[in-house]
């Protein structure tokens, strides 16, 4: 019978694709947010909140087809909604649909240009792997209503000053800039129609083929324009099939940038020259390092790169790109190079889908998980997040003075709590060790006579404890325990919290 009951019990685990995080990460997650949304403000910009949940419909490009309502979004049928079945809803994808959404419901009473930021966990239906969540964090900054290409500007100038403040140095980050128009301009010299609905197959391969310039370097590219790669495994990808002279413009136009980054816009300009759409499209580049360059934000910092693709059915204009351009030892030993942990551009479509009316937008988004793994090499693996100080108790006839010194503390501003289990002092220790508190109070019957507390401070304790060798070195390690009196009970724990923040 026992074995039947326990068949019908639960798997405990977590959902394919998601993930727990802890105190630790998490601890470093809220620091480093709460310094992005420093920047983010100081830059003008106010928060928005908007529901994880939206009418599939109002999802834009993300909208599934009929058959398939579940295609890269997470969906279900409303049943007490009006409509034949019930509508659609669906998990927000990320944050700037929602954002498109709300505008065009508040249009008439929002500011133009609205300038909002936003924060949120975002879900996508697809199928997991390394790295690769169905639900993660955005932090967004989009200004909405502003056509001049000083909001692009902006965009970047603000990515550029979030990666410093998180202590991202120059030189080891660079925010590079394309344009929709350039890249529409590009493949139409190449002989590809942009308009063409049945040439839509053969730009895409093309512009992934483009997108693949830092993996694997302008004659991989050259391949995938043409007949196609085989990759060190054998495996074949089939290619674009581009004329040799066509496929040169968009190795031409790749490469432009190498070299001194600053004269690759005159280089870029040389090969579209005749293309309207491409030349319209290097003038609002021109404009934007212009305007990026007065700031302050040379082109080491800033930087019009051609290799920029980023999700050209989405965008209208200027694409930008935040990499970070240094390399770290991964765990086992290989190179890791971050590359990209945030993008955005002008995207001025989305808000019309609503309304009707053309309204300009521009945006930039960050990817947090990525920022923040990037961030723990630079600043060396994370420290585990200090836990409470932890009140021991010590004699169950005294609970009410235990309590009252952890209040003490508390009221003091210092994180504590007293130790509410059954067991004795060697299990409460290391409770406290599980804790991660960063010491202890202890007072027992002698201590409680003499008005004292013994701190034992275990992060100290533990780093001597482990370099014992001689009854010297025990003494030593005996020192990170200390005797006071209860009234300096407090400044004594600020001193031990102040050498391990």
């Amino acid at each position: 019978m026992a074995d039947k009951i326990k068949d019908n019990r639960p798997e405990a685990r977590v959902a394919k694709g998601f993930r727990d995080i802890e105190a630790a990460e998490l601890k470093g997650l809220n620091e480093m947010l709460s310094v992005i949304r420093g920047v983010y403000e100081t830059f003008g910009f106010d928060a928005l909140e908007t529901p994880a949940l939206e009418y599939t419909d109002a999802l834009g490009k993300f909208l599934p087809d009929q058959d398939r309502p579940n295609a890269g979004v997470f969906s279900f049928q409303d049943e007490d909604t009006p409509g034949e079945g019930g509508q659609w809803l669906s998990l927000r994808y990320d944050l700037t649909a929602p954002l498109a959404r709300y505008v065009a419901q508040n249009f008439a009473s929002l500011p133009k240009p609205f300038r909002r930021y936003a924060t949120g966990i975002v879900y996508r239906n697809e199928k997991p792997g390394p790295g690769r969540f169905r639900q993660f964090l955005q932090f967004d900054a989009d200004t909405v209503g502003a056509e001049s290409v000083a909001a692009d500007a902006e965009m970047c100038m603000l990515a550029a000053d979030a990666l410093e403040a998180l202590g991202i140095k120059r030189g080891d980050y660079i925010v590079k800039v394309n344009n929709r128009k350039v890249l529409d301009g590009v493949l139409e010299l190449a002989g590809i129609d942009v308009s063409d609905a049945g040439q839509a197959s053969k730009r895409l391969i093309v512009l992934r083929a483009m997108d693949k310039f830092d993996k694997f370097g302008i004659e991989g590219v050259a391949q995938l324009l043409g007949r196609g790669r085989k990759d060190e495994s054998g495996d074949f990808t089939p290619g674009a099939g581009l004329a040799e002279k066509d496929a040169r413009i968009v190795t031409a136009f790749l490469t432009a940038a190498q070299g001194d980054r600053a004269e690759a816009v005159a280089r870029v300009r040389e090969i579209v020259k005749g293309n309207p759409r491409a030349e319209e499209g290097m003038t609002e580049i021109e404009g934007m390092m212009a305007l990026v360059q007065s700031g302050g934000y040379d082109s080491a910092r800033i930087a019009f790169d051609p290799s920029v693709v980023r999700g050209l059915e989405y965008y209208t204009g200027p694409v930008f790109e935040a990499e970070l351009t240094f390399e770290v030892k991964g765990e086992d030993g290989n190179t890791v190079r971050f590359g990209s942990v945030g993008g955005g551009g002008r995207y001025d479509d989305l808000v019309a889908r609503f309304t009707g009316q053309k309204v300009p937008a521009t945006g930039f988004s960050i990817g947090v998980s990525r920022l923040q793994a990037a961030l723990a090499h630079v600043k060396g693996k994370a420290q585990s997040a200090l836990g409470p100080v932890v009140v021991l108790v010590m004699d169950k006839g005294e609970i009410a003075s235990y309590q009252k010194m952890v209040q003490t503390l508390r009221s003091a501003g210092v994180r504590a709590e007293m130790y509410l289990g059954s067991s004795g002092m060697k299990a409460q220790m290391k409770y406290a060790d599980k804790r991660n508190a960063p010491c202890v109070i202890i007072q027992g019957s002698d201590e409680r006579a003499k008005g004292e507390v013994t701190l034992k401070d275990l992060i100290e304790g533990a780093k001597a404890a482990a370099a014992i060798k001689d009854n010297k070195e025990w003494k030593e390690a005996r020192s990170a325990q200390l005797t006071v009196p209860q009234t300096d009970l407090v400044a004594e724990v600020r001193k031990i919290l102040a050498r391990h923040m």
